[in-house]
């Protein structure tokens, strides 16, 4: 993972999406250990202060649990909560977005379908 210390995305936060990034990528399933504070701020060379809030994220919204005395590892419905706080909140905003500059653009609804398919298509060969 690569931080953008330039943008205005503080850096936990931009952990905390990271994070939520590899277990929707079933890099971390549920159940699964989770790292600690201080292994991501050797790995991201950062604070560990900065790390525990990216994580603090996590648990407040229950994607993490915490076991005493062990760490921070996935609960069970974390990709289901991941994945529709992500479509609820940022895909339906971007989709809106895109509608409406499309609007102003006179792109008609055809065309934009056939933008999204081409991407589609585009992206699949890419994996």
């Amino acid at each position: 993972m690569i931080l953008n210390t330039d943008g205005t995305k503080p850096i936990y936060v931009q952990i905390a999406e990271w994070l939520e990034t590899e277990i929707l990528q079933g890099k971390f399933k549920s159940g699964d250990k989770i790292y600690s504070q201080y292994q991501l701020a050797d790995l991201l060379n950062i604070n560990p202060a900065t790390a525990a809030k990216g994580l603090t994220i996590l648990a407040d919204e229950q994607i993490l649990f915490k076991k005493r005395g062990l760490g921070m590892f996935v609960a069970d419905s974390a990709k289901d909560l991941i994945r529709h706080r992500r479509i609820n909140q940022t895909l339906k905003k971007l989709v809106e977005e895109i509608v409406e500059e499309a609007a102003h653009l006179g792109v008609k609804e055809a065309e934009l379908f056939s933008m999204i398919t081409e991407a589609q298509k585009n992206r699949k060969e890419e994996e």
